[in-house]
């Protein structure tokens, strides 16, 4: 038997719609509703619709049973596929069923609606997929990064985007895209074909019934929070999903942001706790000239790894850092989170503030400061003269840092998109050894103090489980498991760098010769599954900082909170500037210090401000990234199709305008770029910028105008160092 292909007759089909007339449409559409009511007629009619009619009604009847049942259903997929297993999931629903039971009560809910459609298995079907895509999301999520899929990533959809290609390879691409249209073609089958439902629809009984269940569902949760069965604070957001299961902290992360309102919020109550005013002076009992440079290096994943007592390592990791706790002052460093949340710990130490009153799993960066402007040391500073500047040696968009960072009053950003980054981990982080020359940068752009806030980068999981440190510098012994061993190896030795990293940078400051005081910080333990019972602290939220100072600082070891460190630095410097760290240096291990501090948090981010009396510290933001200019000196025509520009401080993420048309560029070195695509004529504008993730814009360098060969500076036309960045970058959208 030969298959046969019939050659479609396209020809025939255009010449059949050119000739269609508006006769034929209306006989068409006629004809297809007369065959559809026919075949519906025949479905109602039919011996298995006779059969089913009981069952039909029987579960109308009992339709509440039913939603229970299938929303228990939905939540354990959903379980299923975030923890990437049934088993866990029955553990999961077996070891906390009282959990289980709440989310599948959410999940219930949300299938109240029904009763305002006739088409409710439709409906039903709506919701159903959207529960379990949620459940996909996380699942797929968890598999490429720690956190689990929240609100925040719905919110940073465009940056999202920007980086899919290091979530998703091509063949995952090709299954989601295909995966998206077979779960829409079948929605829309089932709109077709799902029946209504033939009784009358009371539209007030289910909007009362709609308004029962949410009453009921609201004294439910004060129940479940009451009775601690789920938190209202999240130290570990992925612990939180595993705990707590993914609908309540998917539905706490979408809903509850922010700081509500305390019960005692009110004029009378913050001049009496800004002590009229005096929380917000800005003074100093030191000289212009004793004011010390202050860097704060917050390092990536770091811990003292001899703090873990179920592993030991061929020779200490940490030298450099070890001298430091001996001899300057040291000890635990609690933080906010476990495992991830660097912004959060960032959030924390620049602005003094308590993750504690914020939403659970909320990340402020994401939520609040990154469109709205928010009082931080780096306006505290600024008022005494300081120049402010951060660096980081990730992407400036990650995170909203540079959106962030300008919100908070910074002078400056240095991101990766500034840095020629060489040298990277197995896994793919820059290494933070490039970050000295940076810092140095960053200071040399003032001729007065600086304060300079580092984020590192090098410690970021996921760590690997297979060898990939063919001759590791230390070693781990006293694990058995082979790749829990190859994981602790590969993050020792990064530790290891990190520490290198921190010893050139001591020695790059004492040779610099000015005084300084620099603040070396772990944000969050690795992402290793640590338990409190693996570390000599017994206490999952304790990192490490030291406080390292050429200017004779007293050692005074103690242990402190992420949130009171800038505070508490200060003080010792008799610095006192900043409304939250002058509350800290005051009121610190009084009466109502927390409540009073949860007041004063909510009165300067979402209340009236009070506190300050309409004289806010920050009103709009003024940094510029990068501190280095990118200038052009002459352009050298190619053979063929293309050109040379040769200039200073090219980066890997300089690209060539020409008449603000983006051109195929190559990053040869800090000094070379070629780019093709276009034939120069004279009067040609040529511009190079410095280009973040998402298109977006972060430095310009002067247009340069091309004219026989050579080009022509304009000066002036750089981007604007006194202005916004951000400013700058929404007036050419």
């Amino acid at each position: 038997m030969k298959l046969k292909i019939h050659k479609p007759d396209l020809k025939g089909g255009l010449k059949k719609i050119k000739n269609l007339k508006r006769e034929d449409v209306k006989a068409w559409w006629k004809n297809r509703k007369e065959r559809r009511a026919r075949i519906l007629e025949e479905r109602k009619n039919s011996e298995f619709a006779k059969k089913m009619k009981p069952v039909y009604a029987f579960m109308n009847r009992f339709s509440l049973v039913f939603h229970a049942l299938l929303a228990c259903v939905i939540n354990f997929a959903i379980e299923a596929i975030s923890r990437h297993s049934v088993i866990a999931a029955g553990e999961y629903m077996i070891g906390t069923p009282l959990v289980f039971l709440y989310n599948a009560f959410m999940i219930f809910i949300t299938f109240s609606v029904v009763y305002f459609f006739k088409r409710r298995i439709f409906v039903r079907i709506i919701i159903s997929v959207i529960w379990l895509i949620l459940g996909v999301a996380n699942g797929y999520m968890l598999l490429k990064r720690v956190t689990p899929f929240n609100a925040q990533d719905l919110k940073a959809a465009s940056e999202g985007l920007s980086l899919i290609s290091n979530y998703f390879n091509g063949f995952e691409l090709i299954i989601l895209v295909v995966g998206i249209a077979a779960v829409i073609v079948w929605v829309i089958s089932m709109w077709k074909r799902g029946g209504q439902y033939s009784g009358k629809v009371h539209r007030v009984r289910a909007l009362i019934g709609v308004i029962i269940c949410a009453a009921l569902y609201a004294v439910v949760s004060n129940q479940a929070v009451d009775k601690r069965v789920v938190s209202t604070y999240f130290g570990n957001i992925a612990f939180a999903y595993e705990d707590y299961g993914l609908p309540y902290c998917f539905m706490a992360s979408l809903f509850n942001t922010g700081i509500n309102e305390p019960n005692d919020y009110s004029q009378e109550t913050m001049e009496a706790i800004s002590n009229n005013g005096e929380i917000t002076k800005c003074e100093t009992g030191r000289a212009d000239e004793a004011l010390p440079n202050i860097l704060f290096v917050q390092l990536e994943s770091y811990f003292d790894v001899s703090e873990a007592e179920f592993f030991t390592t061929s020779k200490d990791a940490c030298p450099n850092l070890r001298s430091m706790f001996e001899n300057y002052s040291s000890g635990y460093f609690k933080v906010p989170s476990v495992g991830a949340g660097t912004a959060n710990t960032e959030f924390e130490v620049l602005t003094g503030m308590n993750l504690r009153y914020f939403g659970p799993g909320e990340y402020p960066y994401k939520t609040y400061v990154k469109e709205n402007v928010c009082e931080s040391v780096a306006t505290a500073l600024s008022s005494l003269g300081y120049g402010t500047h951060a660096l980081h040696n990730n992407g400036g968009n990650f995170y909203s840092r540079a959106r962030v960072f300008n919100n908070m009053g910074f002078d400056s950003f240095t991101s990766k998109e500034f840095m020629n980054i060489l040298q990277k981990t197995e896994n793919g982080w820059s290494k933070d050894d490039i970050l000295v020359s940076h810092i140095l940068d960053a200071m040399d752009t003032t001729k007065q103090q600086d304060f300079v806030f580092t984020v590192s980068v090098q410690g970021h999981g996921d760590y690997p489980e297979e060898q990939v440190l063919e001759n590791p510098e230390i070693t781990v012994e006293g694990i058995e498991d082979e790749g829990l061993k190859n994981k602790w190896e590969y993050y020792v030795n990064q530790v290891y760098e990190m520490d290198q990293f921190a010893g050139n940078l001591i020695q790059a400051i004492e040779d610099r010769g000015e005084p300084t005081v620099v603040v070396f910080y772990g944000d969050h333990l690795p992402t290793m599954g640590l338990e409190a019972k693996d570390l000599k602290s017994r206490y999952l939220y304790n990192t490490n900082y030291v406080i390292w100072d050429n200017i004779g600082l007293p050692k005074e070891d103690r242990n402190i909170p992420s949130y009171q460190i800038m505070a508490d630095v200060l003080e010792r410097l008799d610095i006192h500037s900043g409304t939250v760290f002058n509350y800290h240096q005051e009121r610190r291990q009084t009466r109502n210090y927390l409540s009073d501090l949860e007041l004063l948090q909510y009165d300067i981010l979402y209340g009236d401000q009070y506190v300050y009396n309409g004289e806010p510290p920050i009103t709009e933001g003024h940094m510029v990234m990068g501190v280095r200019d990118v200038s052009l000196q002459n352009i050298v025509p190619h053979l063929e199709d293309g050109y040379s520009l040769y200039g200073e401080n090219f980066t890997q993420n300089s690209k060539v305008y020409v008449n603000g048309e983006r051109m195929k560029t190559s990053f040869l070195n800090n000094t070379r770029l070629d780019f093709s695509g276009v034939e120069l004529q004279n009067g040609d504008e040529i511009v190079v910028r410095q280009m973040g993730s998402s298109n977006t814009t972060f430095r310009k360098s002067d247009i340069y105008i091309y004219q026989d060969g050579e080009l022509i500076l304009q000066e002036g036309t750089a981007t604007d160092k006194t202005r916004s960045w951000v400013e700058q970058a929404d007036e050419e959208e």
